[in-house]
Protein backbone atom coordinates (compact mmCIF):
# COMPACT_ATOMS: atom_id res chain seq x y z
CA UNK A 1 0.00 0.00 0.00
CA UNK A 2 1.08 3.79 -0.53
CA UNK A 3 1.15 5.00 2.89
CA UNK A 4 2.01 8.69 4.59
CA UNK A 5 3.03 8.53 8.10
CA UNK A 6 2.80 11.64 10.66
CA UNK A 7 5.21 11.37 13.37
CA UNK A 8 7.82 13.63 15.78
CA UNK A 9 9.94 11.99 18.33
CA UNK A 10 12.24 8.44 18.63
CA UNK A 11 9.73 6.50 19.69
CA UNK A 12 7.66 6.73 16.08
CA UNK A 13 11.17 6.13 14.29
CA UNK A 14 10.97 2.50 14.96
CA UNK A 15 7.33 2.14 13.22
CA UNK A 16 8.76 4.68 10.07
CA UNK A 17 11.68 2.33 9.94
CA UNK A 18 9.64 -1.14 10.14
CA UNK A 19 7.09 0.51 7.77
CA UNK A 20 9.69 1.98 5.69
CA UNK A 21 11.55 -1.37 4.61
CA UNK A 22 8.75 -3.59 4.74
CA UNK A 23 6.57 -4.46 1.21
CA UNK A 24 4.60 -1.26 1.23
CA UNK A 25 5.74 2.22 0.09
CA UNK A 26 6.31 5.50 2.57
CA UNK A 27 4.71 8.20 0.01
CA UNK A 28 5.26 11.10 2.55
CA UNK A 29 6.20 12.00 5.94
CA UNK A 30 4.73 14.74 8.03
CA UNK A 31 6.37 15.74 10.96
CA UNK A 32 6.68 18.90 13.56
CA UNK A 33 8.15 21.82 12.12
CA UNK A 34 11.92 22.91 12.80
CA UNK A 35 12.40 24.50 15.92
CA UNK A 36 15.40 26.54 17.48
CA UNK A 37 16.76 24.92 20.97
CA UNK A 38 19.49 24.89 23.09
CA UNK A 39 21.53 28.07 24.69
CA UNK A 40 22.68 28.80 20.88
CA UNK A 41 19.07 28.76 19.34
CA UNK A 42 20.36 26.52 16.95
CA UNK A 43 17.57 24.66 14.54
CA UNK A 44 16.68 21.59 15.72
CA UNK A 45 15.25 18.55 12.99
CA UNK A 46 12.43 15.92 14.58
CA UNK A 47 13.99 12.42 15.06
CA UNK A 48 11.39 11.47 12.57
CA UNK A 49 12.78 14.54 10.03
CA UNK A 50 16.21 13.04 10.57
CA UNK A 51 15.48 9.51 9.52
CA UNK A 52 13.37 10.82 6.38
CA UNK A 53 16.32 12.83 5.23
CA UNK A 54 18.59 9.78 5.39
CA UNK A 55 16.47 7.72 3.63
CA UNK A 56 15.85 10.26 0.81
CA UNK A 57 11.64 10.27 2.03
CA UNK A 58 8.90 13.15 1.14
CA UNK A 59 8.90 15.31 3.97
CA UNK A 60 5.83 17.78 4.61
CA UNK A 61 6.25 20.08 7.82
CA UNK A 62 3.09 21.97 7.93
CA UNK A 63 1.89 24.32 10.63
CA UNK A 64 -1.32 24.51 10.23
CA UNK A 65 -3.28 20.68 9.52
CA UNK A 66 -6.28 22.64 7.51
CA UNK A 67 -3.71 24.71 5.60
CA UNK A 68 -5.06 24.42 1.83
CA UNK A 69 -1.73 23.96 -0.11
CA UNK A 70 -0.58 21.13 2.64
CA UNK A 71 -4.02 19.08 2.10
CA UNK A 72 -3.94 19.41 -1.98
CA UNK A 73 -0.39 18.05 -1.31
CA UNK A 74 -1.42 15.41 0.72
CA UNK A 75 -3.99 14.40 -1.66
CA UNK A 76 -1.73 14.63 -4.41
CA UNK A 77 0.22 11.48 -2.93
CA UNK A 78 -2.97 9.06 -3.33
CA UNK A 79 -2.51 7.11 0.04
CA UNK A 80 -4.16 4.56 0.82
CA UNK A 81 -3.56 4.65 4.23
CA UNK A 82 -2.65 7.32 7.06
CA UNK A 83 -0.53 5.85 9.89
CA UNK A 84 0.06 7.99 13.08
CA UNK A 85 2.58 7.64 16.29
CA UNK A 86 2.78 10.20 18.38
CA UNK A 87 1.92 13.18 16.75
CA UNK A 88 -0.68 15.64 17.31
CA UNK A 89 -3.99 15.59 16.85
CA UNK A 90 -5.42 15.26 13.17
CA UNK A 91 -8.42 17.60 12.22
CA UNK A 92 -11.50 15.28 10.41
CA UNK A 93 -10.94 16.63 6.62
CA UNK A 94 -7.30 14.93 7.34
CA UNK A 95 -8.08 11.37 8.82
CA UNK A 96 -10.73 10.67 6.58
CA UNK A 97 -8.81 11.29 3.61
CA UNK A 98 -7.38 7.97 2.45
CA UNK A 99 -9.39 5.34 1.24
CA UNK A 100 -8.50 2.66 3.90
CA UNK A 101 -8.71 5.18 7.02
CA UNK A 102 -6.29 6.22 9.19
CA UNK A 103 -4.40 4.22 12.06
CA UNK A 104 -2.66 5.20 15.30
CA UNK A 105 -0.46 3.16 17.34
CA UNK A 106 -1.06 4.13 20.96
CA UNK A 107 1.48 2.84 23.85
CA UNK A 108 -1.51 1.31 26.18
CA UNK A 109 -3.91 -1.48 26.78
CA UNK A 110 -6.80 1.16 24.84
CA UNK A 111 -9.25 2.20 26.42
CA UNK A 112 -6.91 2.34 29.69
CA UNK A 113 -5.10 5.72 29.93
CA UNK A 114 -5.93 7.15 27.19
CA UNK A 115 -4.21 10.97 26.72
CA UNK A 116 -0.38 12.06 26.47
CA UNK A 117 1.84 10.09 28.88
CA UNK A 118 0.48 6.39 29.05
CA UNK A 119 3.75 4.78 29.24
CA UNK A 120 4.59 7.59 32.77
CA UNK A 121 1.34 7.13 34.12
CA UNK A 122 0.98 3.07 34.16
CA UNK A 123 4.02 2.74 36.09
CA UNK A 124 3.09 5.55 38.52
CA UNK A 125 -0.20 4.20 39.55
CA UNK A 126 1.70 0.54 40.13
CA UNK A 127 0.11 -1.18 37.09
CA UNK A 128 1.25 -4.79 36.74
CA UNK A 129 1.24 -5.08 32.89
CA UNK A 130 0.76 -2.50 30.17
CA UNK A 131 0.77 -2.96 26.48
CA UNK A 132 0.08 -1.18 22.71
CA UNK A 133 -2.94 -0.72 20.55
CA UNK A 134 -3.84 -0.15 16.78
CA UNK A 135 -7.00 1.51 16.58
CA UNK A 136 -8.98 3.51 13.79
CA UNK A 137 -8.88 7.41 14.20
CA UNK A 138 -12.17 8.87 15.23
CA UNK A 139 -13.31 12.30 16.39
CA UNK A 140 -12.28 12.11 19.72
CA UNK A 141 -8.75 11.55 20.82
CA UNK A 142 -7.61 7.91 21.23
CA UNK A 143 -11.06 6.54 21.00
CA UNK A 144 -11.77 4.81 17.93
CA UNK A 145 -11.99 1.35 17.13
CA UNK A 146 -9.42 -1.32 18.58
CA UNK A 147 -7.49 -3.39 15.73
CA UNK A 148 -4.51 -5.00 17.86
CA UNK A 149 -3.19 -5.18 21.31
CA UNK A 150 -0.28 -6.41 22.86
CA UNK A 151 0.55 -7.10 26.27
CA UNK A 152 3.84 -6.40 28.12
CA UNK A 153 4.63 -7.04 32.20
CA UNK A 154 5.76 -3.87 34.07
CA UNK A 155 8.10 -5.33 36.49
CA UNK A 156 8.47 -3.69 40.38
CA UNK A 157 11.89 -1.69 39.44
CA UNK A 158 11.34 -0.76 35.10
CA UNK A 159 11.75 2.61 34.80
CA UNK A 160 9.33 4.37 31.94
CA UNK A 161 12.79 4.73 29.79
CA UNK A 162 13.16 0.65 29.89
CA UNK A 163 9.05 0.66 29.17
CA UNK A 164 9.51 3.15 26.32
CA UNK A 165 12.09 1.54 24.77
CA UNK A 166 10.26 -2.14 24.76
CA UNK A 167 6.81 -0.87 23.51
CA UNK A 168 8.74 1.27 20.85
CA UNK A 169 10.07 -2.09 19.48
CA UNK A 170 7.06 -4.63 20.00
CA UNK A 171 4.46 -2.00 18.88
CA UNK A 172 6.27 -1.44 15.79
CA UNK A 173 6.00 -5.03 15.20
CA UNK A 174 2.77 -5.03 16.24
CA UNK A 175 1.80 -2.35 13.86
CA UNK A 176 3.01 -3.09 10.86
CA UNK A 177 1.08 -6.28 11.21
CA UNK A 178 -1.94 -4.08 11.52
CA UNK A 179 -1.05 -3.15 8.13
CA UNK A 180 -0.70 -5.84 6.75
CA UNK A 181 -4.18 -7.11 7.93
CA UNK A 182 -5.72 -4.02 6.18
CA UNK A 183 -4.33 -4.88 2.61
CA UNK A 184 -5.46 -8.05 3.18
CA UNK A 185 -8.98 -7.09 4.14
CA UNK A 186 -8.76 -9.08 7.38
CA UNK A 187 -8.77 -6.15 9.59
CA UNK A 188 -11.26 -5.92 12.27
CA UNK A 189 -12.32 -3.46 14.68
CA UNK A 190 -14.22 -3.29 18.18
CA UNK A 191 -15.47 -0.56 20.13
CA UNK A 192 -13.76 0.50 22.94
CA UNK A 193 -16.84 0.77 24.77
CA UNK A 194 -17.58 -2.99 24.84
CA UNK A 195 -13.59 -3.50 25.59
CA UNK A 196 -14.28 -1.94 29.10
CA UNK A 197 -16.49 -2.11 32.39
CA UNK A 198 -13.90 -0.88 34.82
CA UNK A 199 -13.28 2.85 35.80
CA UNK A 200 -10.89 4.27 33.06
CA UNK A 201 -7.71 5.88 34.09
CA UNK A 202 -6.23 8.95 32.14
CA UNK A 203 -3.14 9.66 30.79
CA UNK A 204 -2.44 13.35 31.42
CA UNK A 205 0.04 15.69 30.48
CA UNK A 206 2.99 15.60 32.90
CA UNK A 207 3.40 19.18 34.61
CA UNK A 208 6.20 20.19 37.07
CA UNK A 209 3.77 19.80 40.06
CA UNK A 210 3.61 15.82 38.99
CA UNK A 211 7.27 15.55 39.64
CA UNK A 212 7.55 16.99 43.36
CA UNK A 213 7.83 14.29 45.89
CA UNK A 214 6.00 14.11 48.71
CA UNK A 215 8.26 11.90 51.36
CA UNK A 216 4.76 11.35 53.32
CA UNK A 217 3.51 9.53 50.78
CA UNK A 218 3.31 5.69 51.04
CA UNK A 219 7.15 3.94 49.80
CA UNK A 220 6.01 1.97 47.12
CA UNK A 221 3.95 5.32 45.64
CA UNK A 222 7.14 7.47 45.70
CA UNK A 223 9.21 4.28 44.36
CA UNK A 224 6.72 4.20 41.42
CA UNK A 225 6.38 7.96 41.09
CA UNK A 226 10.24 7.81 40.52
CA UNK A 227 10.53 5.24 38.16
CA UNK A 228 7.53 6.36 35.91
CA UNK A 229 9.42 9.98 35.84
CA UNK A 230 12.83 8.42 34.70
CA UNK A 231 14.81 9.62 32.66
CA UNK A 232 12.45 11.99 32.05
CA UNK A 233 11.07 14.87 33.28
CA UNK A 234 12.27 13.39 36.72
CA UNK A 235 10.66 12.90 39.99
CA UNK A 236 12.55 15.82 41.81
CA UNK A 237 12.95 16.57 45.53
CA UNK A 238 14.12 19.62 47.59
CA UNK A 239 17.41 18.94 49.52
CA UNK A 240 19.06 19.77 52.58
CA UNK A 241 23.26 19.24 52.33
CA UNK A 242 24.87 20.38 55.70
CA UNK A 243 22.45 23.33 55.66
CA UNK A 244 22.77 24.39 51.87
CA UNK A 245 19.12 23.83 50.34
CA UNK A 246 19.26 22.59 46.50
CA UNK A 247 17.15 20.33 44.65
CA UNK A 248 18.25 16.55 43.55
CA UNK A 249 16.43 14.40 40.86
CA UNK A 250 15.82 10.88 41.45
CA UNK A 251 16.04 8.29 38.34
CA UNK A 252 16.53 5.17 40.37
CA UNK A 253 15.33 3.57 43.51
CA UNK A 254 14.54 0.44 45.79
CA UNK A 255 11.89 -0.11 48.16
CA UNK A 256 13.13 -1.84 51.56
CA UNK A 257 11.38 -4.19 53.86
CA UNK A 258 11.96 -1.60 56.43
CA UNK A 259 9.80 1.77 58.39
CA UNK A 260 12.70 3.07 60.63
CA UNK A 261 12.86 6.48 59.60
CA UNK A 262 11.04 9.57 59.61
CA UNK A 263 9.58 10.78 56.11
CA UNK A 264 12.50 12.32 54.32
CA UNK A 265 15.13 12.12 57.07
CA UNK A 266 18.47 9.82 55.90
CA UNK A 267 20.32 6.91 56.57
CA UNK A 268 23.97 6.52 55.15
CA UNK A 269 27.22 5.57 55.38
CA UNK A 270 28.78 7.60 53.38
CA UNK A 271 29.93 4.84 51.02
CA UNK A 272 27.40 2.91 49.68
CA UNK A 273 24.13 3.54 50.65
CA UNK A 274 21.37 6.45 51.19
CA UNK A 275 17.80 5.20 52.67
CA UNK A 276 15.44 7.85 52.84
CA UNK A 277 12.33 7.38 55.08
CA UNK A 278 8.83 7.78 53.85
CA UNK A 279 4.99 7.29 55.48
CA UNK A 280 5.44 3.69 54.88
CA UNK A 281 8.70 1.61 53.41
CA UNK A 282 12.09 3.27 53.53
CA UNK A 283 13.63 3.92 50.34
CA UNK A 284 16.87 3.45 49.36
CA UNK A 285 17.89 6.15 46.56
CA UNK A 286 20.47 4.29 43.79
CA UNK A 287 20.92 7.19 41.09
CA UNK A 288 20.14 10.99 41.27
CA UNK A 289 21.42 14.27 40.14
CA UNK A 290 21.67 17.44 41.90
CA UNK A 291 20.79 20.59 40.16
CA UNK A 292 23.85 22.08 38.09
CA UNK A 293 25.89 19.06 38.71
CA UNK A 294 25.63 16.16 36.32
CA UNK A 295 23.48 12.33 36.88
CA UNK A 296 25.48 9.67 39.06
CA UNK A 297 25.03 6.99 40.98
CA UNK A 298 24.81 6.70 44.79
CA UNK A 299 28.62 6.29 45.66
CA UNK A 300 29.62 8.88 43.50
CA UNK A 301 27.35 11.03 45.25
CA UNK A 302 28.16 10.32 48.70
CA UNK A 303 31.74 10.49 47.55
CA UNK A 304 31.40 14.40 47.72
CA UNK A 305 29.83 14.80 50.53
CA UNK A 306 31.43 12.68 53.08
CA UNK A 307 30.05 13.47 56.92
CA UNK A 308 27.57 16.13 55.86
CA UNK A 309 24.17 16.26 57.16
CA UNK A 310 21.76 14.99 54.64
CA UNK A 311 17.85 15.60 54.71
CA UNK A 312 15.50 15.38 52.35
CA UNK A 313 12.24 17.86 52.49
Amino acid sequence: MRIVFMGTPGFAVESLEIINKSHHEVVGVITATDKPAGRGQKVQYSDVKRYALDNDLNILQPENLKDENFLNSLRDLHADLFVVVAFRMLPEVVWKMPSKGTINLHASLLPQYRGAAPINWAIINGEKETGATTFFIEEKIDTGNVIDQFKVDISEDMTAGELHDLLMIEGSKLLLNTIDKIESGKASAQSQKEMSNTELKKAFKIFKETCKIDWNKEGEAIHNLIRGLSPYPAAYSDLSIQGKETTAKIFRSKLRNTNELQAGKVETDYKTYLIVGTGTQDLNILELQLAGKKRMNVADFLNGYKDHEICFN
